[in-house]
């Protein structure tokens, strides 16, 4: 949708704000996303969200 409200955009402008033209089938694959190699800041961060969702399933059924 357009960042405009109705009332100030002209009328013959889009209310969508992208074209087919560059969400379709041709459109241009400018960037293309590659995947890299985790780093280790992420990785704990990652570990540290597991551990901790692993460890309140468990004090959750313990109290069962």
């Amino acid at each position: 949708m357009s960042a405009l409200p109705d009332d100030d955009r002209d009328d013959d402008e889009s209310p969508w704000r992208f074209a087919l033209d560059d969400v379709g089938e041709e459109a241009e694959d400018t960037a293309a996303i590659t995947p890299e190699s985790p780093e280790l800041e992420n990785v704990v961060f990652v570990l540290l969200g597991v551990a901790l969702s692993v460890g309140v399933f468990v004090a959750a059924f313990g109290s069962l």
